[in-house]
């Protein structure tokens, strides 16, 4: 399996601009405002935002969570807005009480670079776990009063692109490396997750409209192709138990040398968490005696 690297420090690998080349010798990341965090084992910057397989048609599948909290972490607000029904600005955890006694009602933000991730017990009770966000209403006395959660996953990389990347670093040029893109961790571990999330915040009181699913939609397809389609994965609408999948992707690319292209939410689709739990637990066993067959097969001929 081989790709490239198709989108480097924010902007097109293959954006010449000196704005974009700038981003990368200074290893800014656009969208935290601050430097990539992102890093090979080495502890080398990554730069890395999102990556293309080789092969005809293939499209570019974004594997850096920080790609998608672009403009301001713009889908915090957008799932805020879809989760409670209003337009309240988003504070970072404990500044939101005060904040919602002068704006009479504010969203408490707990998650990467604002209130701090919120660590929950695990079913054991050892250790903890982690949602990616928390969001969290309050009213205009700065009482709690709802609350959702969103889970962020892209795509993991196998194999390497280091090679790829110094080629851009050095000399602003494309090459091809052996990275690919881990598909077997949807099955794994992501759905996995989302179902035992989704599980936890159907018995949160104040949690009336379940979990969001964000993920490219790449992602968002193979995730629906493992659970056997949306036939498997009735429509319903929100509740306590739902899952909303938000598939984000790049809209139609009319952005120029030294412009971050823009994404946007492609496709919504909102089941629970026991269909979910339901299709991925269905297997679809092959016809009978398929490894007598091989076996015959390779002793035989």
């Amino acid at each position: 399996m081989s790709g490239y690297i198709s989108e480097f420090f924010g902007y097109r690998a293959d954006d010449t601009s000196a704005t974009a080349q700038k981003n990368t010798s200074t290893q800014k990341c656009p969208f935290l405002s601050s430097f990539c965090t992102k890093s090979l084992s080495d502890k080398t910057v990554s730069g890395v935002c999102a990556i293309r397989q080789v092969s005809a048609g293939s499209p570019d599948v974004i594997c850096c969570p920080n790609r998608l909290y672009a403009e301001n972490y713009k889908m915090l607000t957008t799932v805020a807005k879809k989760a409670f029904g209003t337009d309240l600005n988003l504070y970072s955890g404990r500044l939101a009480v005060e904040k919602a006694k002068d704006e009479n009602g504010a969203v408490a933000v707990f998650g990467h670079g604002w209130g701090g991730e919120l660590p929950l017990p695990k079913r054991q009770g050892k250790g903890s776990y982690y949602v990616d966000w928390i969001l969290a209403r309050l009213d205009g006395n700065g009482a709690l009063v709802e609350l959702t959660a969103i889970e962020v996953q892209t795509i993991d990389t196998t194999g390497t692109y280091r090679n790829a990347r110094q080629a851009l670093m050095d000399r602003h040029a494309i090459e091809k490396d052996s990275v690919g893109l881990n598909w077997e961790n949807v099955s794994k571990r992501i759905i996995p997750q989302i179902i035992y999330k989704g599980q936890v915040l159907q018995r949160e009181e104040l949690c009336r409209s379940g979990l969001y699913f964000v993920c490219p939609k790449p992602v968002y397809d193979r995730v629906l192709e493992r659970l056997g389609g949306k036939s498997k994965l009735p429509q319903f609408p929100t509740q306590p138990a739902a899952i909303h999948f938000l598939a984000y992707d790049y809209l139609p690319d009319t952005t120029k040398d030294g412009e971050i292209r823009p994404l946007g939410i492609i496709e919504e689709y909102c089941t629970t968490v026991y269909k979910v739990q339901e299709a991925f637990s269905a297997v679809d066993l092959p016809d009978l005696n398929v490894y007598r067959d091989a076996i015959a097969h390779a002793l035989y001929g």
